[in-house]
């Protein structure tokens, strides 16, 4: 499979590694903002870029009938344009706050854990996410995911970085040096607390599951996410 990586940061550089150790080809690498691509060579693109970017980046496949999956946060005010833009042209397209598998089934039991407790009244919930300083968005992408999962199951209508409410879940994001990524959901009440949380020890997972998506996309039409390519219900 012939890929093209948008975006040639540290996670480009291990989504390379992983895809030319499982049999793939690096045909292509856009390190910086580019008005014309030749995708003429390419079976699936992999943007992990800048949030400034990503949108041209996604945009520019989708006009060229390339596959895509994308892995940057901090743009998804224009999601919904992208998808309308991936249905006109016919094309593929898979997005993830988080690629890991880990971090899928992780997505699954937040949201199994979040039913359970969400008929008994009394916890308060809280997420808190600690990344590299490296990272420009705050609170993460996968935060976030979590914090949806999380209100689709409960009472909650809405999440926060400011103080949490009955209605909004308080999100706390830090920034530390060489961090990967972790999360923490904690259900706290006068009686006791139950805590779960996934931590990541280096870039490999992601990379690892952004290759397998790819691979999954690259004869497909349509709108995808981790949940299709995990075969999770």
């Amino acid at each position: 499979m012939n890929i093209a990586l948008l975006g040639y940061g540290r996670m480009g550089k291990a989504i390379e590694a992983i895809a030319l150790n499982r049999g793939h080809h690096i045909v292509l690498k856009v390190s910086s903002h580019q008005d014309h691509i030749d995708f003429s060579n390419v079976d699936v693109a992999i943007d992990f870029s800048l949030p400034n970017s990503a949108v041209h980046n996604i945009s520019m496949c989708l006009n060229a009938n390339v596959p895509v999956i994308s892995g940057t946060t901090g743009w998804l005010e224009h999601y919904d344009a992208i998808v309308d833009l991936c249905k006109q042209t016919n094309g593929t397209f898979l997005y993830a706050s988080n690629f890991s598998l880990g971090v899928n089934i992780f997505f699954e039991i937040n949201k199994s854990l979040a039913k359970l407790i969400g008929r008994f009244p009394g916890y308060t919930t809280s997420i808190k996410e600690i990344h590299h300083t490296q990272k420009l968005d705050a609170p993460s992408g996968t935060a976030i995911t979590l914090a949806e999962g999380i209100i689709e199951e409960t009472d909650y209508s809405e999440w926060t970085m400011d103080n949490p409410s009955y209605e909004a879940i308080q999100i706390i994001a830090e920034r530390v040096e060489n961090v990967p990524g972790t999360h923490e959901i904690n259900y706290d009440s006068e009686i006791d607390s139950i805590e779960i949380k996934h931590t990541a020890h280096n870039r490999q997972g992601f990379a690892l599951g952004a290759v397998i998506a790819a691979e999954y996309i690259k004869d497909k039409k349509g709108i995808f996410t981790m949940k299709d390519v995990l075969n999770i219900s």
